[in-house]
């Protein structure tokens, strides 16, 4: 039995953001000749089962890539409410395929590998909700894994209005760890971050 079957581990790539410093649409951006979003669904199909990309009918992602037969999306997450629309889109879909936590990560993460994944499993003890990396100095929230139990607490966050992050993980039991390798947590932002990447 592999790990994602005995947590009941689903995975959720979210790409509903509008890439206003890239200035298109991060998850069709091209990554060792195919769109970002797969290269980062293959990573997290390593350890999860299902992987939905989530982004709402209206995202340029949707718009440009909601034909590909090897992704699978959710598309009824809240629209100009940030990514806890998308966090909390991904766990009613995990209740309903009865997966007991999602791992949640950012379309724009080339680098990230399993191990990322592997890593968050062994800090998720009985007692958080939420378990996320904490590196350089801050939190990274799409890099984490959520209990679908923290769902309420979540949605209530979300028709608050208070949408930020810092504010949601506040509203839950969160655990912070460190990561053995930082890179994974590299994201593409602006082009001059994937000229770099790709150099």
């Amino acid at each position: 039995m592999t790990e994602q079957t005995q947590h009941g581990l689903a995975g959720i790539v979210l790409a509903g953001g509008r890439s206003r410093r890239m200035g298109q649409d991060k998850a069709s951006l091209e990554w060792e000749g195919r769109p970002m979003v797969k290269t980062v669904v293959d990573v997290v199909a390593q350890r999860c089962a299902p992987v939905k990309v989530a982004a709402p009918e209206g995202s340029q992602a949707y718009q440009e890539l909601n034909d590909d037969p090897d992704l699978t999306w959710i598309t009824d997450e809240e629209v100009g409410k940030g990514p806890l629309a998308g966090i909390v889109a991904a766990l009613r879909a995990a209740k309903d395929v009865d997966a007991s936590a999602v791992f949640v990560c950012a379309t724009d993460m080339p680098l990230m590998s399993p191990a990322l994944v592997d890593e968050l499993l062994h800090a998720l003890t009985s007692a958080p909700d939420v378990v996320i990396v904490h590196e350089g100095g801050r939190d990274h929230p799409l890099a984490g894994i959520y209990r679908t139990r923290a769902l309420p607490a979540l949605q209530a966050q979300l028709d608050s209005g208070d949408v930020l992050m810092t504010s949601a993980l506040e509203s839950v039991v969160t655990h912070r760890v460190g990561v053995s390798d930082p890179s994974w947590l590299t994201n593409v932002d602006a082009p001059e971050d994937l000229h770099r990447l790709r150099a």
